[in-house]
């Protein structure tokens, strides 16, 4: 059973940084790879997608996340069948405060944020930037 896990959210001032994990488990590494990606959900809004990485190196991002986030992936491999991925969030304001959730697709390196393409899920780390 797949498995996500975040962590490395917290409290933090703006303009300061934060960098989150997710490490994938429980899935069977395949030469077709995986693709992950960060969400987040702020209070009163609709969830929003902020960046994709691929086993493969290739990354993608929401128009808005570019200037500020940095995605990154270690691939899993034949001898460790564990995927993490990471964001890098630098000079964070307020209106970042959120729930910041990784998800998952297995046996595919197509980059996509569309919330519905994602099978699995983490339950997600709090971000809370005080002004």
């Amino acid at each position: 059973q797949v498995q996500l896990a975040e962590s490395g959210g917290g409290s933090v001032q703006a303009g300061g940084s934060l960098r989150l994990s997710c490490e994938a488990s429980g899935f069977t590494y395949s030469k077709y790879g995986m693709v992950m990606a960060w969400f987040r959900q702020a209070p009163g809004k609709e969830r929003e997608g902020i960046a994709v990485s691929n086993s493969y190196g290739g990354t993608d991002y929401a128009a808005s996340m570019k200037d500020r986030f940095i995605v990154s992936m270690d691939s899993a491999s034949m001898d460790n069948a564990k995927s993490t991925l990471y964001l890098q969030m630098d000079r964070l304001k307020p209106e970042d405060t959120a729930i910041y959730s990784c998800a998952a697709i297995l046996y595919t390196s197509r980059l996509t944020l569309q919330q519905i393409d994602f099978v699995y899920w983490g339950q997600g780390t709090q971000v809370t930037v005080s002004s």
